[in-house]
């Protein structure tokens, strides 16, 4: 494994590159992965915005906002990593509401938020439109090796330590699920671009 340092600005670039690199067809779907304490907000923020000085239309979306009721990401108990891992994403909605409008002879009528976790109730967002030509960005976890149709694919990595220290103690116990992506998804290695995140200060690209 190979790092280079590159400031946050020039990873944004980096990332926006690799998307007008593509021909929209007629959109752009990008994943921005990693997990809770690698800054994938923030680098979503940062890529959006490369792209929108650009002209291109962006749509940014949290996993977040798509996740299952809490009766069922918790019925199997509280601090279940294996539930956590697999579970706590509705994948089906994401892909009715927002992937399958963007894909072929799709509308591009898209919801952006679908649940509110923390009320544990339907966000009751209204439908956007992205237009053809534009970049669909999706931030959050686990978001590869699960059979969503991205076209670019980063992946915002930390070292063990790093992401212990950045895992609040009461979320501890999801940290074996991170060990559990690691090695059934590879995502590190699958990810058209990995960035170690350790100080989201000075990122670094990884090559393997």
């Amino acid at each position: 494994m190979r790092a280079e340092p590159i400031s946050p600005e020039r990873l944004a670039e980096r990332v926006a590159d690799l998307v007008t690199a593509r021909a929209p067809d007629p959109w752009t779907r990008l994943a921005v992965d990693g997990a809770s304490g690698s800054g994938t907000a923030e680098v979503a923020a940062a890529v959006g915005e490369v792209l929108a000085d650009a002209g291109r239309p962006v749509l940014r979306i949290s996993a977040g906002d798509f996740l299952r009721p809490r009766s069922l990401r918790l019925e199997h108990g509280r601090e279940d990593p294996d539930v956590f891992y697999a579970e706590w994403l509705d994948l089906k909605g994401l892909r009715r509401e927002v992937f399958d409008p963007l894909g072929p002879g799709g509308s591009g009528r898209v919801l952006p938020t679908l649940w509110n976790a923390e009320r544990d109730r339907a966000s009751r967002a209204e439908y956007v439109e992205l237009p053809p030509g534009g970049v669909l960005i999706v931030e959050g976890t686990f978001l590869m090796g699960i059979g969503l149709p991205f076209d670019v694919e980063v992946h915002l990595w930390l070292s063990a330590g790093a992401l212990r220290r950045r895992t609040p103690e009461a979320m501890a116990w999801t940290l074996p699920a991170y060990k559990r992506y690691e090695a059934e998804a590879d995502p590190s290695r699958a990810a058209s671009l990995t960035a170690r995140m350790d100080d989201p200060r000075h990122p670094a690209l990884l090559y393997f």
